[in-house]
């Protein structure tokens, strides 16, 4: 097996579900080296998360971001406001989604279904730039040409 690793910072988005496939692809273009293997993308923050989800649709995003709200409004009685009305639901949202999303790979590329894409998921309404560790695992094209 082989590893390859890297980081990406993602410039800051407006709270929402945020389109970052091509982010995460171009941040990698050791990829394509790669037949067969698993990529993990992992978000090192707590009030932001990962998805993958419908990548075609506009009003998808709209509707998740819509339905998190419902389920973790900000005016819950919280015990943890120090850091803003937003803080909190934000890790709420964040626990249910995740800090992490594993794609798998084959021939060089993303086994993403035709109408999947990865999100960044930001629930705070400033969030700032978001740091990703992007890890691959996996078997390397051969260098073999009689393979």
């Amino acid at each position: 097996m082989n590893w390859h690793q890297t980081r990406l910072i993602l410039p800051a988005y407006r709270r929402g579900f945020h389109l970052i496939t091509q982010h995460v692809l171009q941040a990698i273009p050791e990829l394509t080296e790669f037949e067969v293997g698993l990529l993990h993308v992992f978000i090192q923050h707590t009030s932001a998360s990962l998805s993958i989800n419908e990548n075609a649709d506009p009003d998808v995003p709209r509707d998740l971001e819509a339905s998190f709200n419902a389920i973790a409004p900000e005016d819950f009685p919280y015990t943890h406001t120090c850091e803003g009305p937003d803080d909190m639901p934000a890790h709420v949202k964040s626990a249910m989604l995740g800090n992490s999303v594993t794609v798998p790979i084959s021939g060089g590329k993303l086994c993403l279904g035709t109408w999947q894409g990865i999100y960044l998921c930001e629930h705070r309404n400033r969030g700032g730039q978001r740091s990703l560790v992007l890890t691959i695992n996996g078997e390397r094209v051969s260098q073999n040409p009689s393979r």
